[in-house]
């Protein structure tokens, strides 16, 4: 049984949004590098520093789960409750990434002020 739509677009969301945050957590990064290079001490830019580092590392992370998700999905004749599995773990997933992707854009928007 091939991969349901449903959970295909789940997917495709999923790693738009992951791209999104990287993007965002990426930025925010340079902006925070070129802060620390003029203020070394700063503890609240080291604090940024380390927390888009972190959000760096959960999209690596979570990138790494969903193929692990697709890979147990994808061969035939899974079983529907596997299947179904796989969209509940994908939904929690998802609202994870976008708790994340709130926050490395809030990040990069403090620093961009």
């Amino acid at each position: 049984m091939p991969i349901p739509s449903e959970i295909l677009a789940l997917i495709d969301r999923l790693n738009q949004e992951l791209e999104q945050t990287e993007r965002d957590a990426t930025e925010g990064l340079s902006l925070v590098r070129q802060r620390l290079s003029r203020f070394p001490d700063n503890v609240v830019l080291t604090q940024f520093f380390a927390a888009l580092s972190n959000i760096l590392l959960f999209v690596e992370i979570y990138r790494g789960r969903i193929q692990s998700i697709v890979a147990r999905i994808s061969p035939e004749n899974v079983p529907n409750e596997i299947i179904q599995e796989a969209g509940e773990d994908l939904g929690i997933i998802l609202g994870q990434v976008l708790e994340v992707k709130i926050n490395a854009n809030r990040l990069k928007t403090r620093l961009e002020n």
